[in-house]
């Protein structure tokens, strides 16, 4: 399965959510991507495309106006794809507090042990 991570600028909620499911889950692809074409350029992260949104089985945001945005320049085509986390942008990348409320929201499903055998 192909899931997306969308937030503002792809800098610290998106990108931790990429990267944190990224190295837990091997089972489906993980992107991320910034709405805001200004923030993202001044970051220098990656911005969001339609071919991104395509690409996604899933698409998770952050907040109510990442949806809005998203309707803004797509309509309703994508919205059935898309889950809104509801995560606030007053977290750093990778901050504890963060990666605890991403894995309450999105709970990885019980991984299997990595050499049963040994």
């Amino acid at each position: 399965m192909n899931i997306l991570f969308l937030c503002t600028a792809n800098i610290q909620r998106s990108k931790t959510a990429e990267e944190l499911f990224s190295a837990a889950d091997k089972l489906n692809v993980y992107r991320s991507a910034g709405l805001s074409k200004k923030y993202v350029k001044k970051a220098g992260s990656t911005l969001c495309t339609e071919e991104m949104l395509k690409w996604a089985d899933e698409i998770y945001v952050f907040e109510q106006m990442h949806i809005e945005r998203i309707r803004a320049y797509t309509g309703d085509t994508y919205l059935h794809k898309i889950a809104n986390l509801e995560i606030e942008d007053s977290y750093q990348y990778f901050q504890r507090e963060l990666v605890l409320l991403l894995l309450e929201r999105l709970p990885l499903e019980q991984m299997p042990p990595a050499c049963p055998n040994l």
